[in-house]
């Protein structure tokens, strides 16, 4: 799946989210909900408005979900085992939501690191969020 390489790059640039957690959570599911309004159907008891309790308190739930898999890149299905059987056995929730997620992670990663986003880190997060969507996607089977 990874290489060590990238997996080098995804701890070192997690460093750099850390402590900015709820931030980059926050911003990634208004990203989300602005980009991907039906997304939006999955949370009717939530204030969406943007940096508003809920989204900033989903936010750092999600990113502490990625820490999850970053601290365990070796063996992320493990990790991810329970908010997998969550997400499609009580939650839910519509795969494709994953990918639209992480893609919106992305973006925010790429705005906060700016140049230290580099393309290389780019394209290892790109592998590790495939991962972390296919591990989430993969009970839908």
């Amino acid at each position: 799946m990874l290489a060590a390489d990238e997996k080098r790059l995804i701890l070192l640039t997690w460093n750099k989210v850390l402590g900015h957690q709820e931030d980059f959570g926050a911003e990634a599911l208004e990203r989300m909900f602005t980009v991907y309004p039906q997304t939006k159907t999955y949370f009717p008891h939530f204030d969406l408005r943007p940096d508003s309790k809920h989204i900033r308190w989903h936010g750092k739930k999600v990113v502490a979900a990625l820490g999850d898999a970053v601290r365990h890149i070796d063996n992320i299905s493990e990790a991810l085992s329970g908010l997998s059987n969550l997400h499609v056995y009580s939650l839910r929730v519509d795969p494709v939501n994953f990918k639209l997620l992480c893609h919106c992670f992305q973006v925010v990663l790429a705005v906060h690191l700016a140049d230290k986003y580099t393309p290389q880190v780019h394209l290892a997060y790109d592998k590790f969020l495939a991962a972390v969507s296919a591990v989430l996607t993969k009970k839908y089977r």
